[in-house]
């Protein structure tokens, strides 16, 4: 595949981020050439997605050049559990605005590739704290940052949190912001997703959040097609945010405050009602 060596192919592929996202992150974007994602996904050869078709295909030996594209890399291809898109990840972790010696939650984790990228952008003096639900991948995840002290993979939910955060990230797809997310921080990126025919994961948006007082100031990070949240969705909640996907509509604040619904509700939940 080349006569790149392992380490060059992985600041091509950072730099081939750079260029798709235009983002204004050196931090992050040094760090997904420096965290080696074959570490993180097993032995090859990998099965990686085709987002057109949901289809996988395997790639033809275990070089781990397989991975330093902008691919989604399959864990699980029977749940469509994915490692997923770095372009998009790397804007979604943007905009948690992560910067060293932050404390920072991941929510669905994973094995942990991305927990190890914001490990690197928060450095020593840091602290990323992963969560993920599945106890498989959570232990998987837990081995695979051994390299990073200041990183760790717990086996839950989220539900019930230790102290309070700079910044946290939820990496599956949601109906709502659980209380006890909005009081441990005052800036959240979260995806609010509701299901569509012939589709297994939800779509929607990735959301930022950040703390104004009693409400929220809100705004759409982009486009998002993500696995389920265990803990932070109700179906009932699908056909209210149904009206966010609507073309031209614009998102301002989250209140979640107590209060009746009226004009400057677009899809008012209890305690989550985004204007």
């Amino acid at each position: 595949m080349g006569a790149l060596s392992l380490d060059d192919r992985r600041q091509v592929f950072a730099d081939e981020i750079a260029a798709v996202t235009q983002l204004d992150a050196p931090a992050l974007l040094a760090a997904l050439g420096r965290v080696p994602r074959e570490r993180f996904l097993g032995d090859g050869p990998w099965q990686i997605c085709n987002l057109l078709d949901r289809s996988y295909r395997t790639t033809s030996d275990a070089d781990p050049r397989h991975l330093y594209h902008d691919v989604v890399v399959a864990i699980d291809p029977a749940r469509e559990l994915n490692n997923g898109q770095p372009s998009s990840l790397a804007r979604w972790l943007a905009a948690l605005d992560p910067a060293p010696g932050q404390r920072l939650l991941h929510v669905g984790c994973g094995t942990g590739y991305y927990t190890a990228i914001l490990a690197e952008v928060v450095g020593p003096t840091g602290r990323v704290v992963g969560y993920e639900a599945d106890p498989g991948l959570a232990e998987r995840a837990r081995a695979n940052l051994a390299a990073w002290p200041q990183a760790t993979a717990i086996a839950g939910d989220a539900s019930a949190l230790d102290g309070r955060f700079d910044a946290i990230f939820i990496n599956a797809g949601c109906t709502y912001a659980r209380s006890e997310w909005l009081a441990a921080t005052d800036r959240l990126v979260l995806p609010l997703t509701i299901h569509m025919p012939s589709y297994q994961q939800g779509v929607g948006g990735m959301m930022r959040l950040d703390r104004a007082g009693a409400r929220w100031a809100m705004k759409m990070v982009s486009q998002v097609g993500i696995y389920d949240c265990v803990n932070a969705r109700d179906p009932a909640h699908e056909p209210i945010l149904r009206k966010l996907l609507a073309p031209g509509t614009r998102i301002t604040a989250l209140d979640p405050t107590p209060h009746e619904p009226g004009p400057a509700c677009l899809a008012h939940i209890d305690g989550f009602c985004v204007q």
